[in-house]
């Protein structure tokens, strides 16, 4: 993504666990640039890699030098609020995990299964809290993936396009993978992992089924893929920084209002099963992008979705913040 198709105007930094973070940037007009965080400034530190993917492949060593560029208050330092906030890398592939919050599942379980069959709510929730005990027991997680130009900043405007009504957030902890590996066991997994981000997967819930292919089922693409419904970032915090990813707090507010508050604890699969499964299908790579499911409290829970002029502000522990305007296509 270029600086052109960044947010117009720049903002203040929001803070993020440890000692520094790292991002993608631009000058207005300007080229983007890796660049390291200190204390809401940055510094272009391209000479280490031309991109923050270059700069994952290597991760250890690319730590090392992060580390000692962060104590040194020389060289060029700028004011984050000076800057485009781009999104923080161009993944190789980003992986996107389905139904992985308990909480979430369950509401969505007993909902349906309340109006199908006819039992009470507390009948179907005590029926879905089983399923979900056994899923998580002896299930497998649902992977499936996603595109990179669906992906703008942490502070862009999110574009409704004009096909589908029913708009949704989902807020969700990302993670970056930063050593490669192929069946990777599930004891050795977090040693795979660099950093963490934030990452909303917007989705258009009235696009997501075909109704002349219903036999095929979810039409992931056109209902997950269009321009900006990713916003990701703003920053990559190092793993180190963020410690147990499994007590995280994931929050998100509507134009105000509380939507999503919920611990990354309620995970049915944690970050270490989801990548054990999904280096059973695939090599993960330095750079590939794994988002790890989004907790209760969707649009569609609410019965309430996006709309031009809506503001998202998103938050989790330690990795930053987000907040995005929801404008109409042109």
């Amino acid at each position: 993504m270029t600086s052109e198709d960044a947010q117009e105007a720049t903002v203040s930094f929001p803070t993020h666990a440890g000692e520094f973070a790292l991002g993608t940037f631009a000058h207005v007009g300007g080229r983007p640039f890796p660049g390291l965080v200190v204390d809401g400034r940055v510094r272009d530190v391209s000479p280490l890699g031309r991109t923050v993917r270059d700069l994952l492949v290597d991760w250890d060593s690319t730590l090392a030098s992060l580390r000692r560029l962060a104590s040194d208050p020389r060289g060029d330092w700028r004011g984050g609020d000076t800057l485009l906030v781009l999104p923080p890398l161009e993944p190789g592939q980003i992986l996107q995990s389905g139904a992985n919050y308990r909480q979430n599942v369950i509401d969505l379980v007993a909902a349906e299964r309340a109006s199908a069959q006819g039992v009470t709510p507390d009948e179907a929730r005590t029926e879905a809290a089983a399923m979900m005990d056994v899923r998580a027991e002896s299930g497998t997680p649902y992977l499936f993936l996603g595109s990179s130009r669906a992906m703008c900043g942490a502070f862009d405007d999110v574009v409704l396009p004009r096909e589908g009504e029913q708009h949704d957030w989902e807020l969700e902890l990302a993670l970056v993978i930063g050593k490669p590996g192929r069946r990777i066991r599930r004891g050795e997994a977090m040693a795979h992992v660099a950093a963490y981000t934030i990452g909303n997967d917007i989705t258009t819930r009235d696009r997501l089924y075909r109704p002349d292919l219903k036999a095929i089922g979810t039409d992931w693409f056109v209902a997950k893929n269009a321009m900006t419904f990713l916003p990701t970032g703003p920053f990559l915090v190092p793993a180190e920084f963020v410690g147990d990813p499994m007590q995280l707090r994931i929050r998100l507010e509507h134009n105000g209002v509380v939507r999503q508050d919920e611990s990354t604890k309620d995970m049915i699969f944690d970050v270490a099963r989801l990548i054990e499964y999904a280096s059973t299908i695939t090599e993960l790579r330095p750079g590939d992008l794994l988002l790890t499911g989004s907790p209760a409290g969707n649009g569609a829970h609410w019965d309430v979705f996006l709309k031009p002029g809506d503001v998202l502000e998103g938050s989790i522990t330690g990795l930053g913040a987000q907040r995005n305007t929801c404008v109409a296509e042109d």
